[in-house]
């Protein structure tokens, strides 16, 4: 699964609205309901950019070292880990450990009723529709390319561009 900074407005929405709607949450008053979802699109989009900076620095190790690209996936594992996140199969646990302390330490939300398995179990759904969506292209735009060595630049480009021919295909922009 992965996250796309596209979605990331959704989720946030989503999320707020349902563990309001499920009463897990009270907010201090009205206008707080903008801000959490403010302060939800924030870890989201903290996450998205450490991922960038994992992924520019998986590349330029490899490359360094010389290193095959075959590696990139575990070498992008301990990097993420050095920068204090996960990837991968991880990625789904991590983002909702880091909302969960997030509603925890929040000045816009007055109470936290739910337990933090409680929460998990509202919002793992919420995420996993909206990233499973991708994955789903991720896959087909993966079958196209399999031509190019992953985690090259080349595969970046033709990755964006495959992306944008099965988005358009697909009719979702």
């Amino acid at each position: 699964m992965r996250l796309y900074s596209a979605k990331v407005p959704s989720i946030a929405q989503e999320v707020v609205r349902t563990l309001l709607s499920s009463k897990d949450i009270d907010l201090e008053d009205a206008g707080a309901h903008k801000e959490v979802v403010a302060d939800v699109e924030s870890v989201l989009r903290s996450y998205l950019d450490t991922e960038k900076i994992v992924d520019e620095k998986t590349r330029d190790l490899l490359e360094r070292t010389g290193r095959g690209t075959n590696e990139f996936g575990k070498v992008r594992e301990q990097i993420a880990e050095h920068q204090g996140i996960k990837v991968g199969d991880e990625t789904l646990d991590f983002l909702l450990d880091q909302v969960v302390a997030m509603l925890m330490h929040s000045s816009h939300v007055e109470e936290v009723y739910a337990e933090d398995v409680v929460l998990r179990r509202h919002m793992a759904p919420i995420f996993k529709k909206y990233m499973q969506v991708d994955t789903a292209l991720d896959t087909e735009v993966r079958a196209q390319i399999k031509h190019v060595k992953e985690g090259t630049s080349q595969w970046d480009i033709e990755y964006a561009r495959a992306l944008e021919t099965v988005k358009r295909r697909r009719g979702l922009g």
